[in-house]
Order: structure tokens, then C-alpha cells, then sequence
């Protein structure tokens, strides 16, 4: 049986960004699922390229952060993330689970 779910993707910088007291809090507030993505490369805000390299020893490349749940239960969890993220880089979608 399907049901209504809502997606939100959250995009963050790695060492710029608490990715884990984000992770803590998702847990804490018992999202249905969530994954943890590490990109390669990614063109920030500041429209500067960030990617990996062989070379250097830090890097700022892009993490996404994507989880589902019911849609009431999506926008709560993206209002308790607020002081964490900025809602700009917090996007949503609707969705269907158990198709």
C-alpha cells in the first residue's frame, strides 16, 4: 500500500557545516530514514568550485543530507533544524513510499 511521504534534501559544506549535531538531531527526532551523501564536487553559493583532490589535506566538499517522512512530520523536523541550517538550503518535494 502507498503512502504520502515528503522528501527534503538538505545541502551543506563539509567544515563549514555541524553535519553531525544535525545527524543527532534527525535521530533524536525520529525521521522514518535518512542518508548522508559526500560528494566529489559542488558549486557552492559563493559560486566557487569545490572538489577533491589528491592534494590537499582540507577540503569544502559538498554534503547532502536527504530524509522522508510523513509531510506534517517533514516540515516540524526542518523547523527544529533552523538554528542548524539555513532554510534556504533545505529543499522538499512530495513523494510516494511503498509503491
Amino acid at each position: 500500500m502507498s503512502q504520502a511521504v515528503t522528501m527534503a534534501r538538505i545541502y551543506l559544506v563539509e567544515g563549514r557545516d555541524d553535519v553531525n549535531k544535525i545527524i543527532s538531531r534527525l535521530v533524536d527526532i525520529r525521521v522514518r530514514g535518512f542518508t548522508v551523501f559526500k560528494g566529489v564536487a559542488g558549486l557552492g553559493s559563493d559560486h566557487r568550485l569545490h572538489k577533491a583532490s589528491l592534494l590537499a589535506l582540507s577540503s569544502e566538499l559538498p554534503i547532502i543530507i536527504e530524509f522522508f517522512d510523513e509531510p506534517d512530520h517533514v516540515r516540524e523536523t526542518i523547523e527544529k533544524l533552523g538554528d542548524l541550517v539555513k532554510p534556504e538550503l533545505v529543499i522538499s518535494w512530495p513523494a510516494q513510499s511503498g509503491i
